[in-house]
This record gives structure tokens, C-alpha cells and sequence, in this order.
């Protein structure tokens, strides 16, 4: 794996730990404000901007514990400043009774490089299994 590929790769770590962390400020500085998404909360529909995400952000209940895995990430460059990853996002965690779950997504996300800085500029993230014991905020 290649230093640009490595580096995409730790982006998105850092930014599902942004959000798991339940940093809005964060998000904004990593997503650029025009960030297109199509996720299951959605409902099949592309979101346009940071509105539809503050939403979680301000209302959603975190987890005591939350662990994130990427499985299998795959990284496309797609020239200089442009790269899209793709991978299976596992999540675990406890809920507030000390039950522990994994849930699992796959996600894609685009990356673009300007002036120096990789911003998340496109998301698609589909979700298998029971939504109603996740949270929005937790599968983001």
C-alpha cells in the first residue's frame, strides 16, 4: 500500500472517530459544507450540505463504549487530488442497559485534496439489519 493510500484510509478513521466522539466542529472541518450523502436515515434520497448531519449531532444519544472497525479498505486514487475509499465499517457497542452490539455498514467515501487539505466531499453508506436498535449518530 502506498503513502497516499494509507493516508486516505487514516482520514476516515479519523473522521468516524469525529463523529463517534459526537464532534460537529470537528465534522465541518474535515467534510466540506457542500458534502453530498445517501444513507439509510435519507430514506434513498441524496442530502446536500452539513443541516441533515447536525441534526444527529445535536439530538442523537451516544453509547458508553463505542469500537469501530474498517474491514477490507480499499482505496482508488483518483489522480492527485481526488480518492475514494471503500470498505465495511463494523460497530460496536454497549447500550444503556450493558448490552454489547455489532452493527455493520458498507461505505464509500470521495476525498478531495484543495489547497493541501483532504476534505469529505461525498458519502454512501447502506446499512444490513435492524435499524431501529441503531442510532443515526452511531452509524454516520
Amino acid at each position: 500500500m502506498n503513502p497516499e493510500e494509507e493516508e486516505i484510509i487514516t482520514l476516515t478513521q479519523n473522521l468516524i472517530d469525529i463523529i463517534n466522539k459526537g464532534d460537529y466542529e470537528g465534522y465541518t472541518n474535515i467534510c466540506d459544507t457542500n458534502l453530498t450523502a445517501f444513507e439509510p436515515e435519507s430514506l434513498g434520497n441524496i442530502v446536500i450540505g452539513m443541516p441533515f448531519h447536525k441534526f444527529y449531532f445535536d439530538n442523537a444519544i451516544g453509547y458508553k463504549s463505542i469500537n469501530n472497525t474498517l474491514v477490507n479498505p480499499k482505496v482508488h486514487l483518483l489522480g492527485d487530488n481526488a480518492a475514494c475509499i471503500a470498505y465495511v465499517r463494523l460497530t460496536q457497542f454497549v447500550d444503556k442497559q450493558g448490552h454489547c452490539h455489532t452493527h455493520q455498514s458498507e461505505e464509500t467515501r470521495v476525498w478531495h485534496k484543495k489547497n493541501d487539505e483532504w476534505r469529505c466531499i461525498h458519502l454512501h453508506r447502506s446499512y444490513t439489519g435492524n435499524m431501529s436498535s441503531m442510532t443515526p449518530y452511531n452509524g454516520k
